[in-house]
């Protein structure tokens, strides 16, 4: 079980280029207010002075300490010579001639075995980032120690809470602190060192109200009172640590401070810790086996290691997971460009057939929230064309004064005995006129539906298009252009079908009402209507309601102009005037129908044959006759920076969580017990 730790260790070292927050590895953090002690506690776990100093924040970047446990100097020399146990060069470490060392991440195979030049790194890294002027920073630092007089052990020091800015420090200082202690205590797979001074009331201690931020029920949370030795003159610690102040799930240690004195004076750390277990067996006999620097490092193992073996079957679980969503997002990146007319041509070929499949309806993407592709053109076709040519009135803006204009108009100076057949080509015409429009707008409304197309394959169907996208910006002008050269041409053709009926009125269709029939018809009805003496009566009175000016002699001195007259805007119609109105929209309304219907069959066939269909059918080869040229395609083959970032960063991550899976891997089951 000791190997949980190093593994760990490993792990972290492993995550350092990429981040560990997604991973969630288990570590203890140390969380405590300024000035609280926490350099102390973690230089009395270590057993050496490497731990900056100094009034102030001092702490300004997040310091990961991982300690390995190692044989002395004198039993590694052996058994460099063969003369002891065998062991491998990690755990002898080969080359070293020293007891105690340590080394920095960012220094590479650099040893320091002088732990006051360990200090000045902490500070030079700190300063080469943060300033040198109390400024903070997120990125950490990775510290480790070699040492026969630790125990396997990883912490994470973080800087002390604070609330007033100094230096350079920005004023919501304390708002970023507090904001880096969470971003670290809330992996539910972090325990929570909380230092406290005991010379200050733990109900305001700002390193416990954040640990209840995050561990409500206390589960991950220790507690080290620091700094027994200063209380007041007659108190004690007592009720503190016994919990019955405040209750703490995982203990609560107590541990006696190097005093400034003693740091000035260069007091060792064996001295201090001598003096600290004597003072607390005056102090606290009861509590002195459980209170203290070296009760506190064992604690710590321990609980790490037990911490470790239970998480480490969710981060199995977890690192395994992580995996295959990497590998996915890797796959949809896709692999470097390295033959650019395959790729092109691969791209190409991919985006016409998702194309041609969006309106055929065989697309692998099918939305469900609105109609597209084939489907919306059907609508259109079906619904929103079908819809307008039903709700046009065959005789919609035809009033029988017009009607009867006509008639009058198609005479000339003579009466008419029958329905002048001109006056109905005149009128139908017109009618027909009116079905132009609405075709011309199905074709408008298929053209864009052809154009929203193109950017329903870009964002669903081919992702290749997204990292590249001078290539997608050719491709969009190539379709757009090819649906721009259609667009006229269909437009013609719709405008044609229409002129070919305005063209020749054939009176003859199959389904046309003979002008004869409509005439009986309409005549035998008005017999029904009205007997003899009414129509007589009916007659009589229309022509007494004529009016007389105009056709009477003019009075003596009067000069009468008849051209002035105005022409009445209504008035009743006879009976013979009534039954041509009547024949002429029975004629048109019957002529107009078959032409409707004819139009609303050939205008969704010519937008079909003219434009969607020859969109489809020439779609590839002017893709590939615009874009596939030597000269372009080291150009459009070109990726968003983007995209390039996005691919080594996934790939860098895949390949940490391929080693992590392989270091949790090499755990046996007998390593957890």
């Amino acid at each position: 079980m000791e190997t949980l730790i190093p593994t760990i260790n490993r792990l972290q070292e492993v995550f350092l280029t990429v981040g560990a927050e997604v991973v969630q590895l288990p570590q203890i953090v140390v969380v405590g207010s300024q000035s609280s002690g926490k350099s102390s506690v973690l230089e009395s776990l270590v057993g050496r002075d490497f731990l900056p100093r100094g009034s102030g924040i001092v702490t300004r970047r997040p310091l990961v300490l991982q300690l390995v446990n190692v044989a002395p100097l004198q039993e590694r020399l052996k058994n460099e010579n063969g003369n002891g146990l065998k062991q491998n060069a990690q755990i002898s470490y080969p080359g070293v001639k020293a007891e105690e060392w340590g080394t920095f991440l960012h220094c590479k195979n650099q040893i320091f075995t002088d732990f006051q030049e360990i200090r000045h790194e902490i500070e030079a890294e700190t300063d080469r980032n943060s300033g040198d002027n109390k400024g903070i920073s997120p990125e950490p630092i990775y510290l480790k120690i070699f040492s026969p007089k630790v125990l396997n052990l990883t912490l994470v020091d973080l800087p002390g809470i604070t609330k007033v800015p100094v230096g350079d420090q920005p004023e919501d200082i304390e708002a970023q602190v507090q904001e880096m202690i969470l971003s670290f205590i809330s992996n539910p797979n972090c325990l929570i060192l909380t230092v406290s001074p005991a010379n200050s009331d733990l109900a305001t201690s700002d390193a416990l109200k954040l640990a209840r931020e995050v561990d409500t029920d206390g589960r991950r949370t220790l507690l080290v009172v620091s700094k027994l030795d200063l209380m007041d003159a007659g108190t004690d610690a007592l009720e503190v640590l016994l919990g019955r102040v405040i209750p703490v799930r995982l203990g609560i240690i107590g541990v006696v401070n190097r005093s400034q004195h003693d740091i000035n004076t260069q007091k060792s750390l064996e001295d201090s810790m001598r003096d600290e277990q004597a003072y607390l067996q005056r102090h606290y006999p009861s509590l002195a086996s459980r209170s203290g620097s070296r009760y506190l490092a064992k604690t710590l193992s321990r609980l790490l290691m037990h911490h470790i073996r239970d998480c480490l079957p969710e981060l199995k679980t977890r690192v395994t997971m992580l995996s295959a969503q990497y590998q996915a997002r890797l796959n949809g990146y896709g692999q470097p460009v390295e033959d650019h007319s395959a790729t092109l041509l691969q791209i190409v070929t991919k985006f016409a057939s998702d194309y041609c499949n969006t309106i055929e309806g065989t697309a692998r993407y099918i939305q469900t929230s609105e109609l597209c592709g084939g489907a919306r053109i059907c609508y259109i076709f079906h619904e929103t064309f079908g819809r307008t040519l039903q709700s046009i009135d065959p005789l919609g803006g035809l009033t029988e004064l017009d009607i009867l204009t006509a008639i009058r108009n198609a005479t000339g100076p003579r009466p008419a005995l029958f329905v002048p057949e001109v006056s109905f080509e005149l009128l139908v015409k017109r009618q027909i006129k009116r079905l132009e429009e609405p075709s011309m707008r199905c074709v408008e409304l298929v053209h864009e539906e052809l154009q929203r197309i193109i950017q329903h394959c870009s964002s669903y169907s081919t992702q290749e298009l997204l990292r590249f996208p001078k290539l997608h910006d050719s491709i969009v002008e190539v379709v757009t252009g090819l649906l721009r050269k259609r667009l006229p041409i269909t437009n013609e053709m719709v405008h044609h079908l229409v002129s070919i009926e305005l063209a020749y009125i054939n009176t003859k269709h199959p389904d046309f009402t003979d002008a004869a029939q409509v005439s009986a018809s309409v005549n035998s009805q008005q017999a029904e209507a009205l007997d003899g003496g009414k129509r007589w009566k009916n007659e009589k009175v229309a022509e007494e309601r004529v009016p007389a000016a105009g056709f009477g002699s003019p009075s003596k001195g009067q000069s009468i102009n008849l051209l002035d007259t105005a022409v009445p805007a209504s008035r009743k119609l006879s009976a013979k005037e009534q039954r041509d109105c009547e024949i002429i929209q029975r004629l048109i309304k019957c002529y107009f129908l078959i032409v409707r219907k004819s139009i609303q069959d050939s205008v969704p066939k010519t937008v079909m044959h003219f434009l969607v269909n020859f969109v489809k059918e020439h779609l590839q080869s002017e893709l590939v006759g615009q874009l596939y040229k030597q000269t372009l395609l080291q150009e459009l083959l070109i990726e968003s920076e983007d995209t390039a970032q996005q691919r080594t960063e996934v790939a860098q991550m895949l390949e940490a969580l391929q080693k992590a899976n392989n270091i949790i891997s090499e755990i046996r089951e007998t390593h957890l017990w």
